[in-house]
C-alpha cells in the first residue's frame, strides 16, 4: 500500500492537487465498485459488499474497543490479585510467628509442671472463642493476653484478607471471559468482512482501497484548519512517533511497536513522550480539553463517531495519522475522513 506524506502548510498548489487526486480517485473507485463482484450474491453489486464490510469494520472496532478495555481491567485486576496474594502470605508469616512464639510459652509451661487451661488455647485454631470469656483473663497475665489478642488480630486480618482475595480471583476469571467474549465478537466480523472481500475482484479490491482513502468518503477539504505547531513538547515527541510508525500494519488488540489497533497507535505514539494516556479510543477522547477542530494543532487526538470508537493522531494540514482497519497500515489521511470528529489535546 502506497505510504502518505503529510503536504508542506505553505504549498497550497499541491493541497489543491492532492484533493482533486482524491475526488479523482475517489470517482473511478465509485466506478470500480458498480458492477457484482464474483462469487457474491447476485443481487449485490461491488458498493453493496464495500459498504457492508466497512460495517463489519466499525462493529469489529467497537468490538475491539471493548476488547481493549476489558483487557486493561484484566491486567489491573491480575496485579491487584497478585498484591493481595503477597499480603495474605505475609500476614500468614506473622501468624506463624506469633503462634510459634506462644507455643514455646505453652511448652514451657508444661515442662515446669502443667500446662495453664489459659494457655492451652494457644495450640487452638480459635483463640478468639477462648479470650470472649471474660472469666479466663484473670487467670493469664496482661503480657500473655497482649500476645493473644495479637494473635486473635492477625487471624482476623489473615481471613479478611483470604476472602478479598477470593473475591478479586472470582472478579478476574470473569473479566477473563469477557475478554474471551469480545475477542470472539471481533473475529468473527473480521472473517466475514474477508470472506466478502474475497468475492471481489482484484481490480474491485483495489477500488475499495482506493474509495476507503478518499477522506469525507470524497475528498474532503484541506483548508480552514490552524497552522500552529504541536501546543507542547511532548504533542511534538507523540507526532514524531506516530509519524515513525507510518506503514506498519494494524493489527487489532496491539499496541506496538511492530502492529498496532487505533486506540494502540495513539497510546504507544504518547507513551514514546513519556506521557501515558488510557488504552481504548472512549478514555482518549476525555484524556484532556476537547478544543474546536479549526483549532486542531499536531499531536491532538481526533476520535470518531458518536461512542468514539475510532481515534487518530492529528498531523497538522488537515490530515491524522491512525490505524484504519485490519489489511491496512498505519497512514494518513484527511481529518474529515468520518463525519463530526471531536479534537483533544492532551
Amino acid at each position: 500500500m502506497a505510504s502518505h506524506r503529510r503536504p508542506s502548510p505553505s504549498n497550497l498548489t499541491h493541497t489543491t492537487t492532492r484533493v482533486s487526486v482524491l475526488s479523482a480517485a475517489a470517482a473511478t473507485a465509485a466506478a470500480a465498485l458498480s458492477a457484482a463482484p464474483a462469487g457474491a450474491d447476485p443481487r449485490d453489486t461491488a458498493a453493496d459488499v464495500k459498504s457492508k464490510v466497512d460495517r463489519l469494520y466499525e462493529q469489529a472496532e467497537r468490538a475491539t474497543e471493548k476488547f481493549n478495555a476489558a483487557s486493561e481491567r484484566r491486567d489491573r485486576l491480575r496485579e491487584q490479585v497478585g498484591q493481595i496474594q503477597d499480603e495474605v502470605a505475609r500476614a500468614q508469616e506473622r501468624v506463624n510467628r506469633m503462634r510459634s512464639g506462644l507455643g514455646a510459652v505453652a511448652g514451657a509451661q508444661y515442662r515446669s509442671g502443667g500446662l495453664d487451661p489459659a494457655v492451652a488455647l494457644l495450640l487452638s485454631e480459635d483463640p478468639e472463642s477462648y479470650l470472649a470469656k471474660a472469666s479466663t483473663l484473670d487467670r493469664i497475665s496482661s503480657h500473655q493476653a497482649g500476645r493473644l489478642r495479637a494473635l486473635q488480630e492477625g487471624q482476623r486480618s489473615l481471613r479478611q484478607e483470604r476472602e478479598e482475595a477470593a473475591g478479586k480471583l472470582t472478579e478476574f476469571e470473569r473479566s477473563r471471559a469477557e475478554v474471551a467474549r469480545h475477542k470472539k465478537a471481533v473475529e468473527r466480523r473480521l472473517a466475514t468482512a474477508r470472506r466478502l472481500l474475497n468475492s471481489l475482484t482484484a481490480e474491485q479490491r483495489e477500488a475499495y482501497g482506493r474509495a476507503s482513502r478518499a477522506g469525507s468518503r470524497a475528498g474532503g477539504p484541506f483548508g480552514g484548519f490552524s497552522d500552529l505547531g504541536p501546543s507542547s513538547s511532548r504533542a511534538a515527541a507523540a507526532v514524531a512517533a506516530a509519524r515513525a510508525a507510518v506503514g506498519r500494519p494494524y493489527v487489532w488488540g496491539m499496541a506496538g511497536p511492530g502492529g498496532f489497533d487505533c486506540s494502540g497507535l495513539t497510546q504507544w505514539s504518547y507513551a514514546q513522550a513519556g506521557v501515558a494516556i488510557p488504552r481504548t479510543s472512549q478514555g482518549q477522547r476525555h484524556a484532556g480539553r476537547q478544543v474546536p477542530l479549526s483549532q486542531a494543532r499536531p499531536g491532538d487526538l481526533v476520535t470518531y463517531h458518536d461512542d468514539a470508537s475510532h481515534v487518530g493522531m492529528y498531523m497538522g494540514n488537515g490530515q491524522v495519522v491512525h490505524a484504519p482497519y485490519p489489511g491496512a497500515q498505519v497512514r494518513y489521511d484527511p481529518v474529515t475522513m468520518i463525519p463530526g470528529p471531536t479534537v483533544t489535546r492532551v
